[in-house]
């Protein structure tokens, strides 16, 4: 995470301030500014101004109102855009450090920071000059009566996992092969406090993870299996709750060739599945979520040279089943069910999995929210749901129709790879469910995982979806 937090016992008189208040009450502003700027701030205050902002001899002193409009779930979103608004106000008076204090009645103060914390995201670690390109902000401190120091500290693990999604994201398929994505899961994992280990070529041909196997055959470099844990003395679970991400760390789209403009120049986001379930450890493991949790990432790039795999090409997966390959570019659903088989060694509780899958998911719901379906029980779903409301990670649910099953039927093998020309995002879940025999649920992120230009506190290019939404999810399990 770019910004630093950090709580203190009291401000000082010097601090640059942003006083988060209420309209209705004004009583704290005889401690903070002059009678002149007191009349002021309640003139502004009748124009319906969102915040002020104060020049001082010593400091600045940003008062910030937050929106209420009754919804819960809006209140909340706009306390983290308004967080993430004020940024434009601190960097173009290139205030390095600020200091949040509270004097309002109400919660969503929490949000107020989460917004900032994630819209002073930035990834500069190929720019020549990187000082000239960082925003000035560079700290951010709360006062110990700002929130309890539990959620202040989670809040903190929550926000370095999504920028440690959003960092895996954005790097270039020239430095994040799938060895290096092992080697920077490793390093994480050791920082983080979760456990990872590495299944190398030699191991995933042993085991004859036939998905992975042929997605990788037109590559020059390795594929990698990832088994990242975090497995608690005091479990509440005894069953462990498994997260799958594909990795697909670049995606021409094999033989069956993408375009190059507005889609394969986007391709190395294909891994932001395996991003959010390596921020999900990240922040799991920090917050100390008394949770046995397993990660499975299946990582390759999709490659047209060496032997790549054909369309018509017919093979065998993890679990046996056959599978005639119509579409090359349909990789991800294959890495994903060696995978999703590979989970029922763990007699999961859970199985949730991550996947820019389909342009069907995007074309459905765009950028605003996840397609999912499954078949995990209703009341899990409604949690999941209601999870995805309160960080604004919407959710759409699709159905599972067996029709859509017959879709995905062979006349030379068990299964084919690509359905028909409509519910792309549905027909590829129903090839993914036949590898599961536990309660299960798929996130097709294919719309709300990259941006081609920042939306609010979700910066351009890699956002970290689901990190924020499942982690909500699992704290309240």
């Amino acid at each position: 995470m770019n910004t630093k937090l950090s709580v203190i016992n009291t401000h000082k008189s010097k601090d640059n301030l942003i006083i988060l208040a209420d309209k209705t009450d004004l009583n704290w502003s005889n401690a903070y500014l002059s009678n002149t700027e007191q009349t002021f701030l309640k003139n502004a205050i009748k124009k319906g101004v969102s915040h002020v902002f104060f020049p001082q001899a010593e400091r600045a002193i940003i008062v910030q109102f937050l929106k209420l409009n009754g919804d819960e779930s809006i209140n909340k979103e706009e306390a983290r855009m308004l967080g993430n608004d004020i940024l434009t106000i601190i960097e173009h008076y290139k205030l390095d450090t600020v200091t949040l204090v509270n004097h309002r009645p109400n919660n969503h103060v929490l949000e107020y920071l989460e917004g900032m914390l994630l819209g002073n995201y930035q990834f500069l670690k190929y720019f020549t000059k990187k000082k000239d390109k960082a925003n000035s902000l560079q700290t951010i401190k709360v006062t110990k009566d700002f929130a309890p120091k539990k959620s202040i500290d989670e809040l903190k693990a929550i926000t370095t996992a999504t920028c440690i999604a959003r960092d895996l994201v954005n790097e270039p398929q020239s430095y994040l092969s799938a060895a290096q994505m092992s080697k920077d899961i490793q390093k994480i994992g050791k920082e983080c406090g979760f456990d990872v280990e590495v299944f190398d070529e030699k191991k995933i041909k042993r085991l004859k993870m036939g998905g992975i196997i042929a997605v990788n055959m037109g590559s020059f470099t390795p594929p990698r299996f990832n088994i990242l844990e975090w497995k608690p003395t005091k479990a509440k679970n005894k069953k462990p709750i498994v997260l799958v991400g594909k990795g697909i760390v670049y995606d021409t789209g094999g033989l069956s060739l993408k375009p190059t403009p507005n889609s394969m120049d986007k391709m190395k986001c294909d891994m932001g599945g395996a991003a959010t379930v390596v921020g999900l450890l990240a922040a799991i493991s920090k917050a100390k979520l008394p949770l046995h949790v397993v990660g499975l990432i299946p990582s390759t790039d999709n490659r047209p040279g060496n032997n790549a795999y054909a369309p018509g090409d017919v093979i065998t997966m993890y679990d046996g089943t056959t599978v005639e390959v119509l579409n090359t570019d349909a990789e991800g659903r294959l890495v994903l069910a060696d995978a999703l088989h590979y989970a029922k060694k763990y007699k999961p509780e859970l199985v949730m999995d991550f996947a820019t899958l389909t342009g069907s998911a995007a074309r459905a719901v765009g950028a605003e929210g996840t397609c999912y379906m499954g078949t995990a029980e209703k009341e899990v779903k409604d949690k999941v749901v209601q999870s995805g409301y309160n960080v604004y990670e919407r959710l759409v649910e699709f159905p599972l129709w067996r029709e859509y099953g017959d879709q995905m039927k062979s006349h030379i093998a068990d299964l084919k790879n690509l359905g028909g020309p409509a519910a792309g995002m549905v027909t590829a879940a129903k090839f993914l469910q036949h590898f599961t025999d536990y309660p299960w649920l798929h996130f097709d992120l294919a719309g709300a995982a990259y941006l081609s230009k920042s939306n609010s506190y979700r910066t351009k290019e890699g956002t970290g979806v689901g990190v924020r939404m499942i982690f909500n999810f699992l704290k309240n399990y």
